[in-house]
């Protein structure tokens, strides 16, 4: 259980930033997650099924956004393929962003954002050629005083424009960057008829003027293609946490930024054909999409977190629990590989 091991070590700092903000009995829940859970198992421990654990369900818990990141990824991936398949659609990856704000403006700018998102899927042009999309948004923050090398890395092209090298001041220091990462699905025709495409730097002109900002300087837009595997670049881009740890939980200052501009927000949007497909896939219609299990299960591994660390025990199915459970398995969407 080592992969959970750090997630639940990070999360006796998470509860020590979100206590203020929650009731007493939700911080016990966001303590004590995933302190208990129950896997089946092969006889040989190479493959493992998370039958039931305690789970909080917090956006802001490390274990619990993990998993959800993990689900999403799953689904999206079915969604990509039956839509793919079902529907002959092709994918645009979209990544909208503006410049880096204060945490003080965080929360209006995300507002923004939304209002202007909407605005620019109003767009004849873009509604002509959309027939669906799926977003997801995504905030990070640059806590870093000084230009390190990691950090140069990063953002060359930003620091050589200004004529900044590694151990100047960064003046991005303290601020939050929003930006809205976006799968579209268009008809196979969309590339080949000019008068439907869209160009970067129409997206560009439109992006900003929906922003009222003109100093956007780019917007990123790319086709996903088809030989790329179900699990593509584009997948985990918008199924990936809305914050990554090392910025969520880098001070209770920034914690609390990311809390009150992202609390009770829907992060992830699907809209026209995605959310059509997406209440297919609750409804078990796109089950066929689904990755088959052959795996036999033949015993429960049961983790209890005690003192820093999980204790396991490990027990055979009796031949009751061998026919309930591996009929179960066939049911339980996530799959855990053993460490």
């Amino acid at each position: 259980m080592e992969k959970y091991k750090p997630k639940k070590d990070l999360s006796r700092k998470a509860v020590s930033y979100i206590e203020k903000h929650l009731s007493l009995p939700s911080v016990v829940r966001f303590e004590s997650c995933h302190s208990f859970m129950r896997f089946l198992t092969t006889e040989k421990l190479d493959k493992t099924r998370l039958e039931i654990t305690n789970a909080c369900g917090n956006r802001f818990c490390p274990i619990c956004t993990w998993k959800t990141a993990k689900k999403d990824a799953i689904k999206l991936s079915i969604l990509l393929e039956a839509i793919k398949y079902q529907e002959s659609k092709e994918y645009i990856f979209l990544t909208l962003t503006s410049p880096n704000v204060t945490g003080e403006d965080l929360k209006a700018e995300i507002d923004k954002f939304n209002k202007a998102i909407k605005s620019l899927f109003r767009r004849k042009k873009v509604e002509k050629i959309v027939q669906g999309y799926v977003r997801k948004l995504e905030v990070t923050t640059d806590q870093e005083k000084v230009i390190t090398d990691e950090l140069y890395q990063r953002k060359e092209n930003y620091f050589v424009k200004r004529g900044l090298k590694v151990g100047d001041a960064n003046p991005q220091y303290g601020t939050y960057n929003p930006h809205v990462h976006i799968i579209l699905a268009v008809n196979k025709s969309y590339f080949n008829k000019p008068e439907q495409y869209i160009s970067q730097a129409e997206w560009l002109d439109m992006w900003r003027d929906c922003m009222k900002d003109p100093s956007i300087t780019q917007v990123d837009v790319r086709k996903i293609r088809q030989n790329q595997n179900s699990k593509s670049n584009a997948v985990l881009e918008i199924a990936k946490y809305s914050a990554k740890g090392s910025d969520l939980y880098h001070s209770e200052t920034v914690f609390d930024t990311f809390y009150t501009s992202l609390k009770k927000r829907q992060l992830l949007v699907y809209s026209g054909m995605f959310k059509d497909y997406a209440k297919m896939y609750e409804c078990g219609e796109l089950d066929s999409y689904k990755e088959t299990d052959d795996a036999v299960y033949t015993h429960l591994l049961r983790s209890l977190w005690n003192n820093s660390k999980y204790e396991n025990t490990l027990r055979e199915l009796t031949p009751e629990e061998f026919e309930r459970y591996n009929e179960r398995a066939l049911k339980i969407e996530e799959l855990d590989e053993v460490e």
